[in-house]
């Protein structure tokens, strides 16, 4: 599977809100710079618009837009109007952006409907990896929503090889209740008993302004 990380900025569903400092966005954008492709869920594209285009001016300056990231929305049940108008597709046309992969919905559903079985829902995972892959996607960073990196978390935490790190921002802003929670479920062992899910090494604790960053490797784990 490609290299895959997460990074993830819980905020209210279906609403566009303005969480972490300049510093920590430019650290994103450098993350941005260093990814095949930036993967989003449905809810994130029709709350955002969101360009998923790497904005750092010394990577414009040297770079042609082919070196962009290109965006991935997953849309399982075709709620994205894209369009002409869609800045993923306007970016992509005017040269300051990637060009926009869409993902069969066949995969995705085979995912929803499978989420129960870690290793069914992870093969589904495999079908959009494996679309990926044919695009001549390496390494994929994951921003979010809440559901997508749950998903993906809940196959980690049941020893599914498929996130490598994780990188959270930690921002001075309290949400209150109806923030979109990344919360994958317990795993559990032999017995039915849950068990913690694989803990981050290597882990470095970063202030950027008045953001903290947190960022991790997942450890790879032996089931019993």
């Amino acid at each position: 599977m490609p290299n895959l990380s997460t990074a993830s900025w819980p905020s209210p569903p279906g609403v566009r809100t303005l969480l972490s400092g300049p510093e920590s966005k430019a650290m994103t954008h450098f993350l941005r710079s260093r990814h095949d492709a930036i993967l989003v869920g449905v809810g994130t594209a029709v709350a955002d618009d969101p360009g998923l285009n790497c904005r750092l001016e010394q990577h414009a300056q040297q770079h042609h837009h082919h070196h962009h990231p290109q965006p991935v929305v997953v849309d399982p049940t075709a709620r994205w109007a894209v369009s002409e108008e869609s800045k993923v597709v306007q970016l992509a046309r005017e040269g300051v952006g990637g060009r926009y992969i869409p993902v069969p919905v066949k995969a995705w559903g085979e995912t929803r409907a499978e989420a129960e079985d870690a290793k069914r829902a992870s093969l589904a995972w495999e079908s959009v990896v494996a679309v990926l892959r044919a695009e001549g996607v390496e390494s994929l960073m994951v921003e979010g929503g809440g559901r997508v990196i749950n998903d993906l978390l809940e196959l980690s935490n049941n020893g599914v090889d498929v996130v490598d790190s994780v990188i959270v921002t930690v921002a001075p802003v309290w949400l209150g209740s109806g923030g979109v929670t990344v919360s994958p479920d317990r795993p559990v062992d032999g017995q039915g008993n849950g068990r913690p899910g694989p803990r981050l090494g290597d882990v470095r604790w970063v202030q950027m302004g008045e953001d903290m960053v947190l960022c991790g490797k997942v450890a790879r784990q032996v089931l019993s």
